[in-house]
């Protein structure tokens, strides 16, 4: 597929967005997928091309965070290595069946995470009491992870959402474990799909560079601020999410209420 030098200044800005955007709450993906679409690359290689620039800009964020004493990886590994297991399977089924169908699940979820986030008092830079053991956090970051090999938009507001509310993490700790989570379901989506030979790679390598200076730019941001950055934002791309899912003539859950 041959791209412009304007289509791949416009993917690139909206890869430095969206990496900015995703190292501090999640929901780069809003952005990403659809400057894709935009592209004019179809939606099985949007997806597996999102995967390959994300990958950078999510690694350069967990270095950012680990350097800081952010990340526990020693204690979190199961949920990592659950991320990456869900995001085969995930990518795997992507090429088999319609994505749609599971985007049509996601707006009822995200209005729920975003009133969460609005409402509960707990959201702070301490840690709390985890309300699950690892095995059940694993297991549910491994469903998220699923999720984000299949479809994508929102697995990193999902991601932190557990973190916080089952794992007990503060708010930075939760972030900063979620890119963790997040580079491993992406690399792993990404590896699946590489076999299938879906990755557009001049877009994908052009908007890494502009996720790898965004994620630098968030990760640090949100160290410097905390929840009185990340909170706000979680609800605003959740909210935002949900939006353009109910506003895409194309998703199912727009069919149902719309006709």
């Amino acid at each position: 597929m041959i791209l412009t030098p304007e289509t791949i200044a416009f993917l690139m800005a909206a890869a430095l967005m969206a990496g900015c955007i995703d190292a501090m709450a999640g929901g780069g993906g809003l952005i990403t997928l659809p400057a894709l679409m935009a592209a004019g690359i179809p939606p099985v290689q949007a997806v597996a091309t999102n995967k390959l620039q994300s990958c950078f800009g999510t690694f350069g964020a967990c270095i950012a965070y680990a350097r800081r004493g952010h990340m526990d990886l020693a204690t979190y590994k199961g949920p990592v290595i659950a991320a990456f297991v869900g995001s085969v399977g995930g990518a795997w089924l992507l090429q088999r069946v319609d994505p749609s169908i599971l985007a049509g699940l996601m707006p009822a979820l995200l209005v729920a995470m975003a009133a969460y986030f609005t409402f509960s008092p707990k959201l702070g830079d301490a840690d709390s009491h985890a309300r699950v053991g690892m095995g059940g956090l694993s297991g549910l970051i491994g469903v998220v992870g699923f999720y984000d090999g299949f479809f994508g938009p929102g697995a990193g507001a999902f991601y932190t959402t557990i973190f916080l509310a089952l794992g007990g993490l503060s708010i930075l700790r939760a972030t900063a474990q979620t890119k963790a989570a997040n580079f491993a379901s992406n690399i792993a989506g990404l590896l699946t799909m590489l076999a299938g030979g879906h990755v557009i790679w001049i877009a994908g390598i052009a908007m890494a560079a502009g996720s790898i200076l965004g994620g630098q730019i968030g990760s640090h941001l949100a160290m410097r601020f905390g929840s009185r950055l990340i909170k706000p934002l979680l609800i605003v791309m959740s909210l935002a999410l949900t939006t353009k899912m109910l506003l895409d003539p194309k998703n199912p859950i727009h069919l149902y209420l719309f006709g």
